[in-house]
């Protein structure tokens, strides 16, 4: 590589054998593609990176600060430092990219294009309103029992930041309360009648997210014909993210016809997230309620999620829960510390109980009474994180 491939970090520090020696060890760990140094004289050190694994980088260098004296611990130090500041880099794998990780094929007048082709043309000519209003006490931090539908009207107009849920899948499920399993006209009726409501108690800028599984074995692409509502409805298709569930049994079920081009069935080990934004792509908050970290940003903007699938669906006694980890990332990604969440199909509150952790208000909404009663023993036990971070991603307490 040559040296515009690199990084350059410029350090002034004296320069004696210890530095020399220290320095030595570090960068014998990492190949000079990745990175090296130079000693320009005896006050001036130059650090050439490429990519690096940043986790190991600060691991090795905090190890050996134990055991140095006060003058190599002050330059290891101030060496780190200087690498951890480098806010702009790509993510491959285990290591942080610094050069060369965001280019990409550019196009020519870009916005008068997008203008020309007429971007998200299917909402341009929608009539939502501007004015956000307050979602009144009685429905912040509430676990409600009742058809969200019914419940929802209740709300005022653009009052709910976030929506994020996963509606019953009409497998054939045993939901308490609910029927899974109905016509298929009839269900979507339904659905869309709870979605119409979203639409309307939802901000404009606010996010409505829905995590569905399409019915493979009816031919029903649920998540299709979800996102053509909010379309129709005037909704912006923000994107789609595919949950990685890699869960395989499904390889072992219901081949169609095997070995024959006569009806294979396709097999699946992902559900989807159907992203929609309303009136306008972006949502307003204040910079410092962002508490997504700049690796966790990196990494989650790439649409594919590898999560495992919620493990603990017998503890709550509940058919299809989805992990907590997905709902953290959908809420950090989507939404501002004090933002409003909604899940109209609150189940045992796992879209509550990690807003409510991460310290966003919350309501949940669910038919049956025996989910909600667990949902708000599940609440009682969340503890509010505290830890706050500044806009580079960095700790502040």
């Amino acid at each position: 590589m040559n040296k515009e491939q690199y990084k350059i970090i410029t350090m002034t520090h004296q320069v004696d054998n210890k530095i020399i020696d220290e320095l030595d060890a570090l960068f014998s760990r990492y190949p000079v593609e990745d990175t090296y140094y130079k000693i320009e004289n005896t006050n001036i050190i130059k650090i050439y990176i490429h990519q690096l694994d940043f986790s190991d980088f600060k691991n090795t260098i905090t190890l050996r600060m134990q055991s140095v004296d006060d003058h190599i611990k002050l330059f290891l130090k101030k060496m780190l430092t200087e690498v951890e500041n480098i806010k702009s880099y790509g993510l491959k794998g285990k290591k942080r990219v610094y050069v060369g990780y965001n280019r990409e094929r550019k196009v020519r007048d870009r916005k008068m294009r997008e203008v020309i082709r007429g971007k998200y043309y299917y909402a341009q000519d929608h009539n939502f309103s501007k004015k956000n209003k307050e979602a009144p006490s009685e429905f912040i931090n509430k676990v409600l029992v009742g058809d969200s539908e019914e419940v929802l009207k209740k709300l005022p107009d653009n009052s709910i930041d976030l929506i994020f849920t996963s509606p019953p899948y009409n497998f054939g499920l045993d939901y308490k309360n609910h029927e899974d399993g109905i016509n298929w006209n009839e269900y979507f009726d339904k659905l869309f009648r709870i979605f119409k409501e979203c639409i309307r108690v939802l901000k404009y800028g606010g996010r409505i997210i829905v995590n569905v599984q399409p019915l493979f074995s009816d031919y029903i692409p649920i998540h299709h014909i979800i996102s053509n509502f909010f379309m129709k409805n005037k909704l912006i298709w923000k994107g789609e993210i595919l949950w990685e569930k890699h869960n395989y049994n499904c390889k072992y079920t219901a081949w169609g016809s095997w070995k024959s081009p006569s009806n294979p069935y396709l097999k699946y080990t992902w559900e989807f997230l159907e992203i929609f934004s309303k009136g306008t792509l972006k949502h307003y908050g204040e910079k410092e309620n962002a508490d997504i970290t700049a690796d966790e940003f990196k990494k989650w903007v790439y649409a594919k999620w590898d999560i495992a699938p919620e493990f603990k669906m017998k503890k709550y006694g509940h058919p299809a829960m989805f992990p907590e980890e997905l709902t953290e990332r959908v809420i950090k990604l989507f939404s501002f510390r004090g933002d409003i969440v909604l899940d109209p199909f609150g189940g045992v509150g796992t879209t509550c109980a990690v807003a409510k952790r991460l310290g966003r208000k919350y309501l949940c909404i669910d038919v049956s009474e025996e989910y909600c009663k667990k949902a708000e023993e599940r609440l009682r036990n969340v503890q509010v994180q505290l830890t706050l971070f500044d806009n580079n991603g960095g700790k502040k307490i």
